[in-house]
């Protein structure tokens, strides 16, 4: 299956794999944590820095939770084994109305689950894709690949390349560190992704679940081999 050029986004070519999924590759990555309960706390000791989140600046409320009897301030769980740090948030969540914004279930674990950033530029070209959408993903230097799913939004002029801390391990990475990028996957990786291939709800999922998916629209289009 022939790869048809569609577009350039902050340096990075994107190609059309037939019609229903496109492919990219980049060398740059950065870490994300959101999501994790152990992502951020109020002494600044999770496992990003506060600054990246936004907090405690104007920008954190994108990011954490905002404690529903204090607007001014973000929740801090206050029970279980993260009791203590803040809730931050995925754009994939669960829309149950049983669970609610202060529960960290909600949110996809950065730490647990392989998922892809897209910057708000992206994002917002028709036909990217949406929350919760399929995505292959491998490292062209290590062989390594994985299932993931569009999980969480970033800067609007970021460049492709930011991940979830579980997607880094999975393709090569040892212990990935938000904080200063240690420990994350080196070399050129490659995105296969599936625009319209969410389940309703898009979240939870399994990983199993997801994986079996990814494989299957990966051979749809002829697999690895095709680009």
């Amino acid at each position: 299956m022939a790869l048809e050029k569609w577009l350039t986004f902050e340096g990075t070519d994107v190609f059309h794999v037939g019609p229903s999924a496109y492919t990219y590759k980049t060398s740059q990555v950065a870490l994300d944590a959101d999501g994790s309960p152990r992502a951020y706390n109020p002494s600044d000791t999770g496992l990003d820095a506060n600054a990246n989140a936004g907090f405690p600046n104007k920008g954190w409320r994108s990011v954490l939770v905002v404690d529903p009897q204090d607007h001014s301030k973000p929740f801090v769980q206050p029970s279980g084994p993260t009791q203590g740090f803040f809730v931050s948030k995925t754009s994939l969540i669960d829309p149950s109305p049983n669970l609610p914004a202060t529960n960290p279930a909600k949110y996809v674990d950065a730490e647990t689950f392989p998922y892809i950033v897209f910057p708000g530029g992206f994002f917002a070209i028709r036909g990217t894709g949406n929350w919760g959408d399929i995505v292959m993903a491998r490292s062209l230097a290590g062989g390594q690949e994985s299932a993931a799913v569009i999980a969480d939004g970033g800067p609007t002029k970021a460049p492709l390349g930011e991940i979830s801390l579980g997607l880094a391990t999975a393709l090569g990475g040892h212990n990935p560190n938000p904080r200063t990028g240690a420990g994350a996957p080196r070399g050129m990786l490659q995105y296969v992704v599936f625009p319209g291939s969410r389940h309703n709800p898009p979240w939870p999922r399994t990983l199993a679940d997801i994986q079996q998916q990814a494989m299957a629209l990966l051979q749809g289009i002829g697999g690895w081999p095709t680009i």
